[in-house]
């Protein structure tokens, strides 16, 4: 009779085991192929070349475009910054679309006698941002529009070194790298090393043309094309976007003209978060925009390093169930950890942030775990944005 009555708990206990068996399984596949994803990604960041240009001076008329909403603390750093450009001042503009600012940021910008200053007046829309660019575009007179933000600096050979670039390739679009400044504090540096990886990933996917990637801290495309793929229309009723949904746009009608720029005369620098809030708010927003994604190799990707992501943090939660499991995670923690190290290295010192790589192995569980929420809830609903509650 003993034996009958244990055999329906037997049955369930070897279910029970051969399901999260099967969990530690799809978790290596998974990890596999995020693995080779990876190192092909390390592979195409060494192969690169860092641009040195050729051309001895430089005739294109530029625009600088900056969306500014409550910057008082920033916004005057950046036009600084952009009035000690190398670059010749009669060939570029400045231009700051004021987003219905409630600080000092109108009076701040108003003190540089030549930067146009434009408000914006238009209200109860989900993307004032690309609202604001779309207005300082057409104020622009130059033919080549670079976005910045407005809690960025820029290097003096910045617009030079962008100008060079594009006449030199014949580029209709360029992505360039942005760099977070940070202290010493860890929520800072973890901040810095995340976005390293993307900043890695970014120049190696448009190098290679994989799929498209970018950040409008630091972006540039002429004026035409602009209009030519229709602006923002299509993709306005998107909070954020600005940046990498118009630049598929782009890269459907010129997909042989999107290039990136690796240049350390071109690294912007721009600021972290200042609160968890801030940060989450900033890592949902961002993924909010996944699902808008019309290549779908970048959706892919994004989704194959959130399911792997998710399966290790399961695989973490099932070992309280099945200990071995555990030896699974960590085995596979320190696996990935080292790949990513080995992707990471050589970006970091390309921004000369090696420093930060001795807390790269401390910060990998709270990295995993980031991913896992950030993503969960960027297809969620609103988040907040410059003080508003946006989609």
């Amino acid at each position: 009779m003993s034996l009958i009555s244990d055999a329906p708990f037997s049955l369930a206990l070897i279910r029970f085991v051969v399901e999260y068996m099967f969990l530690l399984y799809i978790t290596i596949v998974l990890f596999v192929v995020y693995c080779i994803l990876i190192l092909f990604y390390r592979a195409i960041w060494n192969s690169v070349p860092d641009f040195i240009s050729s051309l001895a001076t430089s005739s294109t008329n530029i625009s600088v475009i900056i969306a500014a909403r409550n910057e008082e603390e920033n916004i005057g750093n950046l036009l600084m910054s952009l009035q000690n450009q190398s670059y010749p001042r009669h060939l570029f503009e400045i231009i700051v679309v004021n987003d219905h600012s409630t600080d000092n940021t109108f009076a701040i910008v108003k003190k540089f006698s030549d930067v146009i200053l434009i408000n914006l007046e238009i209200v109860n829309i989900n993307s004032y941002k690309k609202k604001a660019i779309e207005t300082g575009i057409a104020a622009a007179n130059g033919d080549f529009i670079i976005t910045t933000d407005a809690d960025c600096r820029v290097p003096v050979h910045w617009l030079k070194t962008l100008a060079s670039f594009k006449e030199e390739k014949k580029a209709v679009f360029i992505a360039a790298p942005v760099v977070f400044e940070n202290d010493e504090s860890l929520f800072q540096i973890f901040q810095s090393l995340d976005f390293l990886t993307l900043q890695g990933i970014t120049a190696a996917a448009v190098y290679k043309k994989f799929h498209n990637m970018c950040n409008g801290a630091n972006l540039a495309y002429e004026r035409k094309v602009f209009y030519e793929v229709g602006g923002f229309a299509g993709i306005d009723n998107i909070a954020s976007g600005d940046d990498m949904l118009l630049m598929h746009k782009i890269s459907l009608k010129y997909p042989d003209k999107i290039f990136y720029l690796k240049s350390k005369d071109a690294i912007v620098t721009t600021q972290p978060a200042k609160s968890w809030k801030e940060f989450f708010n900033q890592r949902i927003r961002w993924a909010s925009k996944s699902t808008h994604y019309a290549d779908k190799k970048i959706f892919g990707v994004l989704l194959l390093v959130y399911l792997f992501n998710l399966s290790l943090l399961a695989l973490l939660v099932a070992g309280c169930w099945i200990h071995f499991l555990w030896l699974g995670f960590v085995c596979l923690l320190i696996v990935k950890t080292t790949i990513e190290f080995i992707f990471i290295y050589p970006v970091a010192k390309f921004f000369n942030k090696q420093k930060l790589l001795n807390l790269f192995f401390f910060f990998q569980p709270l990295h995993i775990l980031y991913v896992v929420i950030a993503g969960w809830l960027g297809q969620s609903g609103n988040v907040e944005w410059k003080g508003r509650r946006v989609k």
